[in-house]
């Protein structure tokens, strides 16, 4: 699905944030990224989305480089991939069914369409009972398990998490994986960032570890090993 290719990210200020990176992603798979703060896991994310260019090195998507896919089939293919933020970018003057259905406003579906499909995410992600919440009167679990429901509303094949439970307690973070867990099962692929050891471990999938830019790690056992 996603293969980096001997990948170097340098920047203007000659800072490495990647290094001669190869790695490959499956179609289904759960993979966690880790490494300590400055170790490149979000420029690993911001050349997936396109959102960076590689110095060096070539990023493909199935058999795309969509470092080489013009304006228009870049927002295409970013269609494709859902993401959610640490800090969860909700709007707060929408309530939790018009902010999913803001999202799927944007790829054009129908009324009946929205109407249909916001409340089933809404309880997939255990959130039906709060449809017409808005953003301050949900708790930092809720407010994020919103957030994977507006990341997933238009069936994306990919779901990019950064930093998913960085600003959650420990059974918040728990319920926001579980949510992860129930999604990958259902098919789609899941590349979550994060330096929480107890998150890593309780997912059990292939661990990515990132030191200084360098892959020095990529385990099965689904451990966190920094």
């Amino acid at each position: 699905m996603i293969y980096f290719n001997n990948v170097t990210k340098k920047y203007k200020d000659e800072t490495l944030s990647l290094d001669s990176v190869t790695l490959t992603v499956a179609p289904g798979e759960f993979i966690s990224v880790v490494g300590h703060s400055g170790a490149g896991k979000t420029t690993l994310t911001k050349l997936i989305l396109a959102e960076e260019s590689p110095s060096d090195g070539t990023v493909f998507f199935e058999s795309t480089n969509i470092h080489k896919l013009s304006s228009r089939e870049l927002t295409k293919f970013r269609r494709r991939i859902g993401i959610v933020f640490q800090d969860f970018r909700l709007l707060s003057n929408k309530n939790a069914y018009e902010n999913i259905a803001f999202a799927m406003e944007a790829i054009g579906a129908t009324d009946e369409e929205i109407a249909t499909d916001v409340p089933h995410v809404l309880d997939l992600v255990d959130l039906g009972h709060r449809i017409n919440h808005f953003p301050h009167q949900l708790s930092g679990g809720e407010k994020q398990r919103l957030a994977i429901a507006r990341a997933i509303i238009t069936q994306p094949e990919l779901i990019i998490a950064d930093e998913p439970t960085g600003n959650l307690d420990p059974l918040n973070a728990n319920e926001v994986v579980e949510i992860l867990k129930k999604i990958n099962k259902l098919g789609t692929t899941v590349i979550l960032t994060t330096h929480n050891r107890n998150v890593v471990d309780s997912i059990g999938g292939r661990v990515i570890t990132l030191e200084k830019g360098r892959l020095i790690r990529d385990d099965k056992d689904g451990k966190y090993m920094i």
